[in-house]
């Protein structure tokens, strides 16, 4: 059984590669990952599950059917985060791909006036960007979630970090995105990603984040 998962999982990366969106140098994509796993899961079910006569059969049908799910998933997210990158390259704000995860990362000095909660209007042209692309690949749940630094109190910051992810799920909502795939929350100070101890630091834990979800 090992040698049919190792080739069944190894066919499944064969010229599944993508373009790295900052070097252009071709890698192995989320999707061949996604498949390969899909097909050794695959494969170990399909041999448990089959009969002794069958086996070969079932690690093969198994794997197949794993590495169509896990491709599918891995792929359709492939096309999504590639789209993010090209439109939103140069704005300011980061993509990063965490397993079959997006995340957007919006610093909010770009995107909101000190203190405040509605959306800078110079901001508008790049979450329109975004929307196009959520709007393009809409089998994705989206989660807004609002941060602050350190500075005031409890109260004030969680408020304004709720109202600043309220503001950016309203944004795509009036702009066509689904409500029902938009879920805004609110996380105050609670999880800084850089120190609150200087400025910089400050103003990187002021953001809001997407998260896009696939939904599958």
């Amino acid at each position: 059984m090992k040698k049919w998962v190792a080739i069944l999982a190894l066919g499944s990366l064969v010229g599944c590669t993508t373009l790295d969106p900052y070097t252009q140098e071709s890698k192995t994509s989320n999707a061949a990952k996604g498949a390969g796993a899909g097909a050794v899961a695959g494969a170990i079910i399909g041999a448990a599950t089959a009969s002794k006569n069958d086996r070969k059969k079932g690690v093969i049908t198994g794997a197949l059917g794993g590495a169509a799910v896990g491709g599918g998933i891995g792929y359709y997210m492939d096309r999504q985060e590639m789209a993010l990158r090209q439109r939103l390259e140069g704005t300011g704000v980061r993509v990063q791909r965490e397993g079959d995860n997006i995340r957007l990362i919006m610093p909010g000095n770009i995107t909101f006036a000190t203190n405040r909660y509605e959306i800078r209007s110079d901001f508008y042209d790049t979450l329109d960007s975004v929307v196009l692309v959520l709007n393009e690949f809409d089998k994705t749940a989206i989660r807004v979630s609002g941060h602050t630094d350190s500075t005031g109190s409890d109260v004030t910051n969680q408020n304004l970090s709720e109202r600043r992810a309220g503001s950016v799920a309203n944004f795509f909502t009036t702009r066509g995105v689904a409500a029902g795939r938009v879920q805004a929350v609110g996380y105050g100070e609670r999880y800084p990603i850089a120190s609150n101890d200087s400025d910089a630091g400050r103003q990187a834990n002021r953001r809001v984040e997407l998260e896009l979800l696939p939904l599958q």
